[in-house]
């Protein structure tokens, strides 16, 4: 037998975990392997881009699928956990279906795209009322919604000192704090799950900016702003960057734009810059679209 189809996963991934017990993806790949009666050989079986097999990566999109659906939970790093709402799905006859989770609002949340800035929805990959190209936009998009989620989990997940090494890998790779070692002695730990310091803007240290980075898992609020805000001053720094691994509350937000030189990085736009400047990420495959060049043809 060849590997099932993607859906066909759902259910036994749930059953998987039914108990309530935590679990890491690498247990319920056996567990799927033995319950979905796989061979060797349909372990071997690979997607079209050849980099990576088709058990794998469709056992990983059925954890993102039911994450986004609100199914699981994740309690710890590398671990998820079946939830009530995970055991409701478990409860319907038959096999679970994709539109099973568009009964949750988070899910369709995720699914929901912006076509050309228009008020039309993708409604799922691979329908006939999209063009190719938009198909082709909206994975993409999906592919990076889920990798920065995944990128968030892991680094919320990481010592303060593996935090530290992050962010001066992250400004150096948008341009920011000279080399590692230069942006790596400017930044230093804070004491409270963070780092702060003084980088470059450019080579020659013209123009400098302050930046704090705070691996915090709850929001942070005006106050903090304001506190960050005074230290500009101390620290002789025209602009300032505020980065967070968790988010900011709305008079957080107010008051960085009342002042006008403070840029706010919450935890999702920390995972895009990493998933941008291709920090503690792998480029899997690179495609190109192209299209007729008409200039040619008017030009021979």
């Amino acid at each position: 037998m060849s590997v099932p189809n993607f859906q066909s996963f759902f259910r036994p991934f749930l059953e998987a975990i039914a108990d309530g017990k935590d679990y890491s993806l690498g247990h319920i790949r056996q567990v799927l392997y033995l319950s979905m009666k796989m061979t060797e050989e349909d372990l071997q079986e690979v997607v079209k881009s050849g980099k990576q097999t088709k058990f794998y990566n469709r056992l990983s999109w059925t954890k993102t699928y039911m994450s986004k659906a609100g199914a699981i939970d994740v309690p710890s790093r590398g671990f998820i956990r079946i939830n009530q709402r995970g055991l409701e799905l478990l409860k319907k006859p038959g096999e679970i279906k994709a539109r099973d989770l568009d009964a949750f609002a988070e899910f369709v949340s995720f699914k929901k795209r912006d076509i050309d800035n228009a008020d039309q929805n993708i409604l799922s990959i691979g329908e006939d009322n999209i063009s190719p190209e938009e198909q082709l936009d909206s994975l993409y998009t999906d592919l990076n919604a889920a990798l920065a989620d995944e990128l968030l989990v892991q680094v919320q997940g990481i010592t303060p000192q593996q935090f530290e090494i992050l962010v001066v890998q992250l400004l150096v790779a948008m341009g920011y704090g000279g080399n590692t070692r230069d942006a790596g002695q400017a930044l230093g730990r804070s004491g409270d799950n963070g780092v702060d310091g003084v980088v470059k803007q450019d080579p020659l240290g013209l123009d400098k900016v302050y930046l704090q980075a705070k691996q915090w898992t709850n929001n942070v609020g005006s106050q903090e702003v304001r506190n960050f805000s005074g230290s500009l001053t101390y620290h002789k720094a025209s602009k300032g960057v505020l980065i967070t691994t968790a988010g900011f509350s709305t008079s957080a937000a107010d008051t960085a734009r009342q002042i006008g030189n403070i840029i706010l990085i919450d935890g999702k736009m920390l995972a895009n810059l990493m998933i941008q400047y291709g920090v503690g990420v792998l480029t899997r495959a690179t495609y190109q679209l192209r299209r007729v060049d008409t200039d040619f043809f008017e030009s021979i």
